[in-house]
């Protein structure tokens, strides 16, 4: 019984610090754009991320449900075996966080967590462990359809600025007053993602409560002191910043205009509640960055950069498979040696994740250096410096040389 409280207790702490890393993984997804655009002060928009996260936390418990009573089923599966596949799982997720925060990549930390624990599972307990049916209709199919529905939204949203705003094609400073909207619409995907992300460590929590007897499988909703908890952390963690996948994003980013940023993210924070409501554990950096790719493509003299898409793609294909083999070697050390499994697997991680931390020590990112200089990588969205023309400016052109020939006669 003491082993069980203490794998329980191992659980607990290591749910929290993945919620950790997914708070300073994904503040890039609200706030990098406003960042760049200088809507937002760096430490200012990492600390309204942080507020806004923690409110969000508390607004919804739909997707924690999912993963508490969905996808695994915990039924099939006695609590002896169940209780280390969910902490191999939690390791698959933390070392592919960290290993993308390093490289400043901006992946899904909700599918590093779901794919952890799917091959966790698969290892401990056969593959008819896994729902697949709540897998293809609440993880994968949102993965398909978020970013798609995210993109056409913002291009929808681009056009509809531009068109609206036609009067100030001439001016130089990109319809500047958009800004003071990006300060409106990052603090809104900055709440969604904490009715987002913040369910699924939740959710794990309660899996753990679930499987160990203390909470009954009927009663699914997350208890007071989980939801509190899972708040706080992950607002600790984005108050951190991820200056790394800030700099990815926000320098691929510092040329795309405020009115582009503010139909991103209004789309961002529109599809992330939307899925909210429904459940679905969506990745909040898939759908800003195909927010982003579709105020790209909506704004005229604006180049997507499809090679760099591509890579990104390719990144968030190989986040279910490596954080799932990363699950499942880590069950398999279960499998073998039993509670030694779990030390070494404990001894291993805190190695892994120490060894990460200092090896970005050497090349430390932080708010005063984020955007200093051009990140190469993550480029979504390219803006010509100088774009062609407009249909309104053209015409304007045309007016004027007639008048300037009529004149001259």
């Amino acid at each position: 019984m003491e082993a069980a409280t203490l794998i329980v207790v191992l659980i607990i702490v290591l749910s929290l610090f993945f919620d950790f890393t997914n708070g300073f993984h994904d503040t890039a997804n609200a706030m990098a754009t406003p960042i760049a655009t200088g809507a937002l002060k760096p430490k200012v928009a990492v600390l309204l991320a942080a507020v806004l996260n923690l409110f969000g936390a508390f607004l919804s418990t739909e997707v924690s449900k999912t993963i508490s009573h969905g996808i695994i089923r915990e039924d099939q599966i006695t609590p002896q075996v169940f209780l280390p596949l969910i902490f191999a799982g939690l390791i698959g997720a933390i070392t592919w966080n960290m290993l993308t925060w390093l490289l400043g990549l901006p992946s899904s930390s909700s599918h590093a967590l779901f794919g952890g624990l799917i091959g966790a599972t698969i290892v401990g307990a056969g593959w008819m462990a896994i729902d697949y049916g709540v897998v293809i209709g609440k993880v994968i199919l949102p993965a398909v359809l978020a970013p798609l529905t995210a993109g056409i939204i913002a291009f929808a949203a681009t056009r509809l600025a531009y068109a609206m705003t036609r009067r100030y094609d001439a001016k130089p400073d990109g319809r500047a007053g958009f800004r003071w909207g990006q300060i409106f619409t990052s603090s809104l995907v900055a709440l969604a993602h904490g009715t987002n992300d913040a369910q699924k460590t939740m959710g794990v929590i309660t899996l753990t409560l679930i499987v160990a007897g203390v909470q009954t499988s009927a009663h699914t909703e997350p208890q007071l002191w989980v939801i509190f908890a899972c708040a706080i952390t992950i607002a600790l963690g984005t108050y951190m910043g991820g200056w790394r996948i800030i700099r990815t994003l926000g320098k691929g980013l510092t040329d795309v205009k405020p009115a582009q940023g503010f139909s991103a993210e209004t789309s961002t924070a529109s599809t992330i509640l939307a899925s909210s409501a429904l459940g679905f554990a969506l990745s909040t950096t898939q759908v800003a960055s195909g927010s982003v790719i579709g105020s790209g493509l909506g704004r005229r003299g604006a180049t997507v950069r499809w090679n760099t898409v591509g890579r990104i793609m390719i990144g968030w294909l190989l986040t279910l498979p490596a954080s799932g083999a990363v699950g499942a070697l880590a069950a398999v050390m279960v499998a073998w040696l039993g509670g030694w499994g779990i030390v070494v697997d404990t001894i291993v991680a805190v190695a892994v994740i120490l060894t990460i931390f200092l090896l970005s020590r050497r090349d430390s990112v932080t708010a005063a250096n984020a955007m200093s200089e051009v990140a190469e990588s993550g480029t979504a969205v390219k803006v010509k410096r100088n774009p062609p023309p407009t249909r309104r400016q053209r015409a304007l052109a045309r007016a004027e040389e007639r008048r300037q020939k009529e004149e001259s006669k």
